[in-house]
């Protein structure tokens, strides 16, 4: 093999692997942020509640709820140590160190349509998003 082919055939290999390091043949979701979003709320007599697990960051990053109903937004920790354990909601002048293991409930009150709800760890570091519609 001549030199000119390995030289070629080692640029080709580290374009390849860069791609795949770097994300370049990811598929790609085309997706808003509410079409991406999740539903992970449920109606109970009345009072929708959605549930973010909070660990490492906030799951779902995203999720989609209705809206013009009384909501409450359930913050789950399971052996909770970093800080997404201190969440902050602006929106709400809610700020709290939740417990490690446990479940904090707050009250959202009744988000109108268009309207979202951002929950942020008071680094910044972690967020989520509540689209109501």
């Amino acid at each position: 093999m001549s030199k000119n082919t390995s030289i070629v055939i080692t640029v080709i290999l580290i374009i390849f692997i860069g791609i795949i390091f770097f994300g370049g043949l990811k598929p790609k979701s085309g997706g808003s942020a509410v079409s991406d979003a999740t539903e992970n709320s449920q109606m109970i007599d009345g009072v929708q509640y959605i549930t973010i697990n909070a660990k490492t960051g906030y799951s779902p990053k995203i999720s989609r709820a209705l809206a013009g109903v009384p909501t409450k937004l359930i913050v789950k920790t399971n052996g909770t140590y970093d800080c997404s354990a201190s969440l902050v909601i602006r929106s709400l002048g809610f700020q709290k160190i939740l417990a490690q293991t446990g479940e904090e409930v707050i009250d959202v009150g009744t988000p109108q349509a268009g309207q979202s709800l951002q929950g942020v760890c008071s680094m910044g570091m972690y967020n989520f998003l509540v689209n109501f519609i």
